[in-house]
């Protein structure tokens, strides 16, 4: 038996059973990290040992290890969102959910590589250079939390955490074969979380399954009394809805998300995994979200707006990287010029024009109101259906390098964004694969605080299938 094929329920069962220490589980996961990441990159850094003590106990999943993306703050460890200008500083403080995890025993086994700042999709913008997909190492992980989603695709490590902005978590998901979930704006607390978005960020998890979702969100979820916009709204225990029971859900499938545009295999493939579950007594229902259109450019306003609002506090002076001068302003323009990426100069640049003068009403506010609108499409078809099925990318993993024309980069999340937008849980989990062998992603978003009903939904389709169960062969030669 190979224990890193193991889930972290099943790793957990073990150590509570005394058949397997967590020590060794450590090891076995850190040497498989050391044998196969150096085709993958999707460790920044890997612990030889636990970085702090765990007690026995602390929780159902206690001894497992799991993965950081490397824009969560871990306290004493480098923390540089993947970036030349904050390379070689050292967080001062822990994350609320690293606190979370450490009360509850889980043992961190290093940091996962990303886009820069989290600013992409496909994890081809880290300093650290670009993460590979282990289904076929010639394409992308998606981004940003590319690194995150191949480490468990490739069973270097059991879960891990990302962050989720646009469809972060979600589309790297779909393109590797795993289960991600994003919980609702306000569900996890995201003080400790580099900010990219403010109103849009949302840390989340990359499970295989979503037993190991829902026992990882149970950790992660609730106050902290640091995130002035965490919801008060009462969590709840997520494993009550590991059940196979698909009665009184109505599921709503949007027209726009199946027009131009989508891969016919991808199509396909979610298509006949919404016949399944209609096979299975979930009601079916077409439904429209008719704003989905001006999803994109709403975002890339709105984010990068946001963006080059958060990004000025790297100046220099504070965090990281200086270029040295005997001029201020000299500081400021040749640190940034040198620290900053191409992707990260274009959102500040994007964000800093349409939030200035003579732009701001035309640009950031009008994107304010569409993004209301769109918040107002999905009120309105909840009062349906409980959950929406859409594909999770247009596309399956491309080539590494295929997209070096900024727009079709960011076309590959059109499908995740307006969630983000208006706050709303969302899940992509495996559903297929193309004539490539890759792995095809289908999405179930739920309402706001709902997140049940999607873990329902997700677990009990998993169990219809074996797509969630396969993983890559690693062998590169």
């Amino acid at each position: 038996m190979d224990i890193c094929f193991l889930t972290a329920c099943e790793l957990a069962r073990k150590i509570r059973d005394e058949k397997l220490a967590s020590a060794d589980i450590f090891q076995s996961f850190s040497k498989r990290v050391l044998e196969y990441d150096k085709n993958i990159n999707s460790f920044v850094e890997c612990y030889d040992k636990p970085i702090y003590e765990t007690k026995a106990g602390s929780s159902e999943l206690c001894g497992v290890p799991i993965a950081i993306k490397n824009n969560i703050c871990i306290e004493g460890r480098e923390i540089n969102c993947c970036s030349n200008i904050l390379k070689g500083h050292v967080s001062a403080y822990d994350a609320t959910v690293i606190k979370k995890i450490k009360s509850a025993g889980l043992n961190i086994l290093g940091t996962t590589n990303m886009d820069e700042f989290a600013f992409g999709s496909s994890t081809e913008t880290s300093a650290y250079g670009i993460t590979c997909n282990p289904w076929d190492i010639t394409r992308v992980p998606g981004g940003s939390s590319g690194g995150s989603a191949a480490a468990v695709a490739a069973r270097l490590v059991p879960f891990a955490l990302g962050s989720d902005t646009g469809g972060s978590i979600r589309q790297p998901a779909s393109f590797c074969g795993v289960v991600g979930f994003k919980p609702s704006y306000g569900r996890v607390s995201r003080f400790g979380l580099v900010a990219f978005g403010s109103s849009l960020d949302q840390i989340g998890t990359l499970t295989r399954d979503f037993s190991d979702c829902a026992d990882l969100l149970n950790i992660i979820s609730g106050p902290d009394g640091f995130d002035a916009t965490l919801s008060d709204v009462k969590v709840p225990d997520f494993r009550q809805y590991l059940r196979k029971d698909f009665s009184g859900l109505t599921a709503g499938v949007p027209i726009e998300f199946f027009e131009e545009g989508i891969n016919p295999q991808v199509k396909n493939a979610v298509e006949e995994a919404i016949n399944l579950l209609k096979d299975n007594r979930v009601r079916i229902k077409p439904i429209s979200l008719p704003h989905t259109k001006y999803s994109i450019a709403t975002y890339y306003i709105i984010a990068s707006s946001e963006a080059s609002s958060n990004l000025q506090r790297f100046d220099g002076i504070r965090y990281g990287l200086r270029v040295a001068s005997n001029n201020l302003d000299d500081i400021y323009k040749k640190t940034r010029q040198a620290g900053f990426g191409d992707e990260a100069k274009r959102r500040i640049f994007l964000g800093t024009y349409s939030l200035s003068s003579g732009y701001y009403d035309a640009y950031y506010m009008r994107a304010l109101k569409v993004r209301r609108l769109i918040q107002e499409d999905f009120k309105n078809v909840f009062d349906d259906v409980d959950v929406i099925i859409t594909p999770t990318s247009p596309t399956t993993a491309f080539k590494v390098g295929e997209k070096s024309d900024p727009l079709s980069m960011y076309l590959s999340d059109i499908y995740t964004i307006s969630t983000n937008l208006a706050g709303l849980p969302a899940v992509s989990l495996p559903c297929g694969f193309d004539d490539q062998g890759l792995p095809i992603g289908m999405q179930f978003i739920g309402k706001s605080f709902h997140e049940g009903d999607i873990i329902r939904l997700g677990y009990s389709y998993q169990n219809l299938t074996e797509y969630n169960r396969k993983a890559p062969v690693l062998n590169y030669e």
